[in-house]
């Protein structure tokens, strides 16, 4: 059986053309045969489609002799914390994040929450699956049903010091009909000084406001326009599956994932002095001046959460982050998380009395951006193609060139990073500039118009 939606970091595709509960009962087979597992936590999103394919993964399960325990109804977080909190062998999430309405997905990792991407294992659980070749246990597993979310509170309660946050703030939240409310309900007795102003709160898998990902421009608009009419303090706004989260200060601005990784960064670092932050290679000299000027020390990775969470261990990092709005944190098994950075950030604003848009104007002069710029690509070998053409222009005159990831080329007065996206048939550009945004406008133009020609 030929199947189509193994991806590089995790399975997505269209149900059920190329994800059904055949598949998704294969998947669990394969899964539990790659790690020999004996213990296997289990939960899904809010899409309409995943309770049935997450009943056919817990068959595949239990048929190849592993305990499931069954989390429910959860964000991508919770898989994460379940399986490296009750040290069992992986975990699987069954969603699809900010993906059509017609697609769903899987999640995997392994123990510790270690991930499972096309380097790591994936290719093997695939190649299981397809050819059907299943061990025979020597008998059929069992479900265990469990509400792991108290816990999980527990644990996020851990990164802040509640009682000293005394600020009244006023906190406009958009789950986007995903499944993050329920997460923000489990908080809200523990911080009696925020006032929680809830939009789109209950999770539907119909998505009756769209599809759940803050990041497209029609969807920042409700959440922007709400903050400014309650008056809130800052806005928050998740992905369906809520492992990453997105900030809007109380003008109702959306502001760059880029800025909150030297947020974060600061936030840690005054905390554990000396620690070491690891970020990605788009957008970096902002990340860069905050972490050596408060006495960290800046680690560049490349992009995607595999390789992150790698040098993250690797380096033993605190903290690491990407302008994705994917933020990674050692005390939670390295993995991403999208309630985290909002608490830490709401307890920034309590520690300094400063709002959001203050803490982060300086840094936004200091160093502009582009912000993510993406061109629909062909193939891959267009995508080589428009990066040797784009180093054969700039390189003779630029300070450094790096290919981390892609291209990076760096300047005495800007810099941009240009790579083909792992995931989606897509060319990404950024560029950014040390305190001149013109140059940076100027040159995102002069970089969009070599690309687009070719």
């Amino acid at each position: 059986m030929k199947i189509e939606c193994f991806k590089a970091y995790d399975i997505r595709g269209q149900v059920p053309e190329q994800l059904n509960d055949e598949v998704a009962y294969r998947v669990g087979r394969a899964f539990a045969d790659f790690l020999n597992a004996r213990r296997v936590v289990v939960g899904h999103d809010i899409r309409q489609s995943s309770p049935s394919l997450t009943d056919a993964v817990v068959r595949g399960l239990l048929d190849a002799g592993v305990e499931v325990i069954h989390i429910g109804q959860c964000g991508t977080e919770e898989v994460y914390f379940a399986t490296f909190e009750l040290g069992v062998d992986g975990g699987i999430c069954v969603t699809a994040s900010h993906n059509p309405i017609d697609f769903n997905g899987m999640k995997l990792v392994r123990e510790g929450s270690r991930p499972i991407s096309g380097d790591s294992g994936l290719d093997e659980v695939k190649r299981i699956a397809e050819t059907g070749d299943f061990k025979n246990p020597a008998a059929p597993g069992e479900i265990v049903h469990r509400d792991m979310r108290p816990q999980y509170i527990q644990h996020l309660l851990g990164y802040i010091d509640a009682a000293a946050m005394t600020r009244k703030l006023k906190v406009l939240v958009n789950a986007g009909n995903g499944g993050a409310g329920a997460v923000i309900d489990g908080l809200e007795p523990h911080l009696p000084n925020i006032e929680f102003i809830k939009m789109h709160h209950e999770p539907d898998g119909t998505f009756p406001h769209g599809i759940p990902n803050p990041l497209l421009l029609e969807n920042q608009k409700p959440t922007s326009k709400a903050v400014v009419e309650n008056g809130a303090d800052i806005g928050i706004a998740w992905d369906g599956d809520f492992d990453r989260c997105f900030f809007f200060d109380a003008h109702g601005r959306f502001i760059e994932g880029y800025y909150l990784v030297g947020l974060l960064a600061e936030s840690f670092l005054r905390k554990y002095a000396g620690a070491k932050i690891v970020h990605d290679p788009r957008l970096t000299w902002n990340t860069i001046d905050i972490v050596e000027s408060t006495g960290g020390k800046p680690i560049q990775s490349k992009t995607g959460h595999a390789f992150i969470k790698e040098r993250m261990r690797l380096e033993d990092a605190i903290y690491g982050g990407e302008m994705s709005a994917h933020h990674y944190f050692k005390a939670f098994a390295y993995c991403d998380n999208g309630n985290i950075p909002w608490l830490l950030l709401v307890e920034l604003m309590c520690e300094t009395g400063k709002d959001l848009a203050a803490m982060v104007d300086d840094r936004i002069a200091r160093f502009p951006c582009s912000g993510e710029i993406n061109r629909k690509v062909r193939d891959q070998d267009y995508v080589k193609t428009m990066l040797r053409v784009v180093e054969d222009e700039y390189k003779a005159s630029a300070k450094h060139v790096d290919k981390t990831d892609g291209l990076s080329v760096e300047f005495d007065q800007w810099r941009f990073s240009l790579r083909g996206s792992s995931t989606e048939p897509l060319l990404r550009l950024n560029v950014e500039s040390r305190g001149d945004f013109a140059l940076m406008e100027a040159k995102r133009d002069e970089l969009i118009a070599i690309i687009d020609s070719n």
